[in-house]
């Protein structure tokens, strides 16, 4: 079966009967038995699926299917979905199945999408490699010795290798644009509260964003015009009004970026992604657009404001998992203190337990001033810092990633170097405005090199626009 790019080119076929729903989810049940060995999905909703698809159909007959009729979809083990199983890729949740579906989820839904299966990522969305899951790292289909990125991991490899067409991801602090950027796909962090947290198991409340990784910028704006909006279940929702994101802007609009010299000098920048961003550069100044450096003296200081103010939170959000209310229970206590201790030590991985205690001492009483109260203020400053570049510019630029896709196992005796692969991701985090890692080249290996744009809060629009013309997608 043809190996499709755009939403637009499956409904186009749906509609001249070239293709059928029951066929497209019968083609990715294939590829995604064929690719057991990247270790994906954990859990393959295959004959559900399949009568999702013939229900479409029979609505397509009658000209009564929704905007994303013939979308493919999966959600990260992150997202829930009602009456089914929802880890967060953790042994702590086994055997916990969601009692809600996420707005998210259910506005996909809603316009005859069809979800076809749960995928795995790092445990509770707390890594940049995929290798920190319960049940095992997941693979790069480009080179099956490198990690796909995280914590979405295996969202983005769905999606690179066709086992769905879009994945719902989360991105706290770089989670899907990262993975983007190592897989070769599309992945956008929307700003903080323009989608619905409601169903997203919580990592870092005011970091955490559902976002999207996609094949093509179209792709991806079509499902955030969708999913984006007010929810009543989410007090922190935004009520912003939701752009027609996908509508075409004028070919010839010219925009005024800024690149930040301290992301392209970096000693931590690779060669060949240094290499990418300056032909990128020259690139959008031949075709007409004002690209100038800007500076940004705090970049320093975004990496360790985000980990302080992210364990901090996390360490809050997870205490709800103590062996009693769901989940994982010790069977070797005698007291509520011990199934405490115990139910958590057997059910959380180590990365998980070494964030939370690091939360923990952060937010104790003799550390707080000189930690979390240091880092909030931090936040702001960042906050404004990036704003004011944002006033005179329209998008800012940077790789999306210091190096290409490493190898499994490189950073597992030092989990700092790992945290590294975040240094460009949480600026847009920290200070919650839209970003998007769109694919600008390939390295001596074959492997992806993402840049990340970033423009101003609820400006999504411009961004896709933007995107799409730097990918020249037609």
């Amino acid at each position: 079966m043809k190996n499709y790019h755009r939403l637009d080119e499956i409904q186009t076929d749906l509609k001249l009967q070239k293709v059928s729903c029951l066929q497209l989810v019968e083609h990715h049940l294939q590829v995604i038995k064929e690719n057991l060995h990247l270790n994906v999905f954990l859990e393959v909703f295959d004959e559900e699926a399949r009568a999702q698809a013939k229900a479409i159909d029979n609505k397509l007959k009658h000209n009564q299917a929704g905007k994303l009729a013939g979308l493919i979809f999966g959600i990260k083990d992150l997202i829930c979905y009602q009456n089914h199983s929802v880890t967060g890729s953790s042994k702590i949740l086994e055997g916990f199945d969601s009692q809600i579906t996420a707005t998210a989820v259910q506005r996909i839904l809603d316009e005859d999408a069809i979800v076809i299966g749960r995928q795995n990522c790092d445990e509770f969305g707390m890594g940049s490699s995929n290798e920190n899951s319960a049940f095992g790292a997941v693979k790069n289909a480009i080179d099956e010795t490198r990690v796909p990125g995280g914590s979405s991991g295996g969202s983005a490899v769905a999606v690179q290798a066709n086992m769905c067409q879009i994945s719902l991801g989360t991105d706290t602090g770089g989670s899907v644009r990262q993975p983007a950027a190592f897989t070769g796909t599309v992945g956008l962090k929307p700003t903080y509260s323009r989608i619905s947290r409601w169903g997203l198991l919580a990592y870092a409340s005011s970091f955490d964003t559902i976002g999207i990784i996609s094949k093509s910028v179209d792709d991806n704006a079509r499902v955030l015009e969708i999913i984006a909006g007010k929810d009543q279940n989410d007090g922190t929702s935004s009520s912003e009004p939701v752009d027609v994101y996908a509508k075409e802007l004028p070919g010839d609009k010219k925009y005024k970026i800024a690149y930040l010299r301290e992301s392209i000098e970096s000693d931590a920048v690779a060669e060949p992604i240094k290499k990418s961003m300056a032909s990128t550069i020259d690139k959008l100044k031949n075709q007409g657009h004002i690209v100038e450096q800007a500076s940004f003296d705090l970049l320093d200081y975004v990496l360790p404001t985000y980990y302080i103010l992210t364990t901090a939170e996390a360490s809050t959000n997870l205490s709800r998992y103590d062996g009693v209310h769901f989940g994982h229970r010790s069977k070797s206590s005698d007291n509520l203190e011990s199934l405490y201790k115990n139910s958590r030590t057997e059910g959380f991985g180590e990365e998980v337990k070494r964030r939370i205690m690091l939360g923990t001492f952060v937010l104790s009483a003799n550390y707080y001033d000189a930690y979390f109260t240091k880092a909030q203020k931090a936040r702001k400053l960042i906050k404004e810092a990036t704003e004011k570049i944002l006033e005179e510019y329209d998008f800012i630029i940077i790789p999306t990633t210091p190096t290409t896709a490493f190898k499994l196992g490189q950073h597992h005796d030092n989990p700092v170097e790992s945290y590294l692969a975040d240094l460009f991701t949480v600026q847009a985090s920290v200070t919650g405005v839209p970003a998007i890692s769109v694919p600008i080249g390939i390295d001596e290996n074959n492997l992806p090199i993402g840049m990340q744009i970033m423009s101003r809060a609820f400006d999504e629009t411009k961004l896709f626009a933007f995107s799409k013309c730097l990918l020249e997608e037609k």
